[in-house]
């Protein structure tokens, strides 16, 4: 398992969220919400700035207004090698299928790890930042020490199967 407290690293927990600069609060928040199923959250009232707190799959993230939005850049080409955001799903042909009924521009690839493949889909928020949705949880974690961080569903699948036939022996 993952040392936590690996000696001069920080006391780490958790990712707690991400912030996204946007042209349009209210064009990110329907994207958020209705395309990825983020809910809005309440955010500190003090704030002076524009902007929503959303909340789902155990991230955050915080929509901020672009102090200059007509000076953010524009959207471009999708680009697997750029910044991004990746979320794992059940389905990635379910996903699919909902970005074409929405007209959502994307692009699809693969990649292969000793014979464990990897489905992903790429595509833009309405600011161009990219978003990823994957079957990445194919894949094991495993520390380039060699130790294993976290097992992929299929191990885990013969883990669990593994500890049932031998409990019905």
């Amino acid at each position: 398992m993952l040392n936590n407290s690996r000696d001069g690293a920080l006391p780490l927990a958790s990712l707690n969220h991400i912030s996204i600069v946007c042209r349009s609060v209210e064009a990110s928040l329907d994207f958020y919400q209705n395309i990825l199923g983020f809910l809005p959250i309440r955010r500190p009232g003090s704030f002076t700035f524009d902007g929503a707190w959303l909340f789902n799959y155990g991230i955050g993230i915080h929509l901020l207004r672009s102090e200059d939005p007509e000076k953010m850049p524009k959207k471009r080409e999708i680009n697997p090698k750029d910044n991004h955001i990746s979320f794992q799903c059940e389905s990635l042909a379910l996903v699919e299928k909902k970005l074409k009924e929405l007209e959502i521009p994307y692009i699809q690839c693969r990649v292969e790890e000793c014979g464990i493949y990897v489905d992903q889909l790429f595509f833009h928020d309405p600011d161009g930042f990219m978003i990823e949705v994957c079957n990445c949880d194919n894949l094991p974690v495993v520390a380039l020490s060699g130790e294993p961080i976290m097992a992929c569903k299929r191990v885990a699948s013969l883990i669990s199967q593994q500890h049932q036939h031998q409990e019905a022996v």
